[in-house]
């Protein structure tokens, strides 16, 4: 079963990173790039379990290892 994790920094938290994006796509002529922020995706395929199952190990995932929860939000997907 395919899982999509998608963790990224929460509102308010500062992303240097995006702010470099930001600034490189505005000098690049993409002036309507508006508040860039960056993240990352992990994509995991957790074998033999129902969608439930693998969502609920996905959050367990999450939540011990993949998002650092004091400044980070996560959100999952798993396919219908």
């Amino acid at each position: 079963m395919k899982v999509r994790v998608t963790v990224m920094l929460k509102d308010g938290v500062l992303d240097p990173q995006g702010k470099a994006i930001g600034h490189a796509l505005h000098t690049l002529g993409f002036g309507n790039a508006r508040d860039v922020r960056v993240g990352k995706v992990i994509e995991l395929d957790l074998q033999d379990c129902t969608a439930e199952e693998a969502r609920k190990t996905a959050e367990d995932m999450a939540k011990n290892l993949l998002a650092n929860l004091v400044i980070e939000d996560y959100a999952i997907e798993v396919p219908a």
